[in-house]
């Protein structure tokens, strides 16, 4: 098995394990600890995302000395061994805190994504980025289907064991990655930021800054109506099952799936800036359905809201890798993840207030009107991007200059 590939089974096996409860998050508390509060889900899920945030700048400079396939050795057992704790404990406040340790470890796995975009050439970046989406859409999928069956079945902290179990796993192959390539445990030397050209430098800092803005208003509203997507969906379609519940929280997950099978069946020309604008559209109309309370219309939204979120995050992060330096990605990355994540933070903090005081339904009205402002954003901050296709986008600021790209 070759490095990618390994790289991707890596992050497939993440991705199943750490979902699992994300669709769950209520039921798991109550079930678990007899907590029924949503606002007390909305701050649980605002501390992950803030755990995640803040630890994976801290590994990005680790990555820096220590090479990441030994760095993943060490932070998987540790996360391993927290996860045994959180697996044991009926303590809600030593869960919490075991549990947000367990995450900063954790973040550490986030480097496996600008780790493979290194291997790449640009012209493959947009591939790439499909496929790591599509990632963590069907691992969405796997880890929905795989929490429905297990809280279905068998006690909620049992998931943890799945967790542990996927831990070692990932470390085992890291050690078998390890001796098979001869790694060495420091990472090679990178060039000192002082070398860099200023005002290349600068001109990608601007644009890893418009796009961290994009991406916040972004993720805010798409994670907005995730938490309590579920218990809507129980109430509207009077199937109280798991497992149905986590088919319908995976409709997006399957349609990300579709894009890429047929973006490489038939690639397309058109720009980034008119996929994202065309993508918060769709996004806009599907979040009306899902906010309908009819069954069918939902499915239907989700499947708009699917097709939207691949588009969006797809190209967003593209722009990303193709406006930055390789050896700069891991850095750049962080940086759009942290706001990424802010965004997320906001949701999570408003949430459980908004589903408290006007239902879960009112959360897609919310979202709506989220999209509507991102999208708007994206077109002041990007809009000479209309005239440039996709597969000609610019990766550098000279390019930029003489043909009228990403200078708004």
């Amino acid at each position: 098995m070759s490095l990618k590939h390994s790289l991707i089974l890596l992050t497939l096996i993440s991705v199943v394990a750490d979902t699992m409860l994300l669709p769950f998050y209520p039921q798991f508390f109550q079930q678990a600890f007899a907590v029924d509060n949503p606002e007390h889900v909305g701050f649980y899920i605002a501390a992950c995302c803030f755990t995640v945030m803040t630890a994976l700048p801290l590994w990005a400079k680790v990555a820096r000395h220590v090479h990441e396939l030994h760095l993943w050795v060490y932070t998987q057992v540790a996360a391993a061994c927290l996860g045994l704790f959180c697996y044991q404990t009926e303590s809600l406040v030593a869960f919490w805190i075991a549990s947000q340790l367990m995450l900063v470890f954790k973040a550490s796995y986030l480097l496996i994504y600008p780790f493979v975009m290194r291997l790449e050439e640009k012209e493959q970046h947009l591939k790439v980025v499909g496929l790591f989406s599509v990632l963590m859409h069907f691992g969405a999928i796997g880890g929905a289907i795989l929490g429905g069956f297990a809280l279905q079945f068998y006690q909620p902290q049992d998931i943890y064991l799945i967790m542990v179990g996927s831990d070692i796993t990932q470390v085992l192959l890291c050690l078998y990655l390890i001796r098979l390539l001869a790694t060495p445990w420091r990472a090679h030397a990178q060039p000192a930021e002082a070398t860099e050209n200023g005002s290349s430098r600068s001109w990608q800092r601007s644009i890893v800054f418009r796009l961290s803005v994009v991406s916040m208003l972004f993720y805010f509203s798409a994670f907005l109506i995730r938490p309590f997507f579920v218990s809507y969906w129980q109430s509207i379609s009077q199937l109280n099952s798991e497992l149905y519940s986590a088919i319908a929280y995976s409709i997006p997950a399957w349609v990300a799936l579709y894009c890429l099978w047929l973006s490489h069946r038939r690639p397309s020309s058109q720009s980034h800036f008119a996929a994202i604008c065309v993508g918060g559209a769709c996004a806009i109309a599907g979040l009306f359905l899902q906010g309908s309370g009819e069954a069918w219309w939902v499915a239907g939204g989700r499947l708009l809201f699917g097709y939207a979120m691949y588009q969006i995050t797809v190209r967003l992060e593209v722009l990303l890798f193709e406006n930055s330096d390789p050896e700069r990605y891991g850095d750049d990355f962080s940086k759009v993840h942290f706001f990424q994540n802010l965004g997320v933070i906001f949701a999570s903090f408003s949430v459980g207030y908004i589903v408290d005081s006007y239902g879960p339904a009112s959360t897609f009205t919310i979202a709506l009107v989220g999209f509507t402002i991102a999208t708007i954003c994206f077109f002041l901050f990007f809009r000479t991007l209309l005239r440039t296709p996709s597969t000609k986008t610019t990766t550098s600021p000279n390019n930029a200059h003489t043909s009228g790209e990403l200078t708004s």
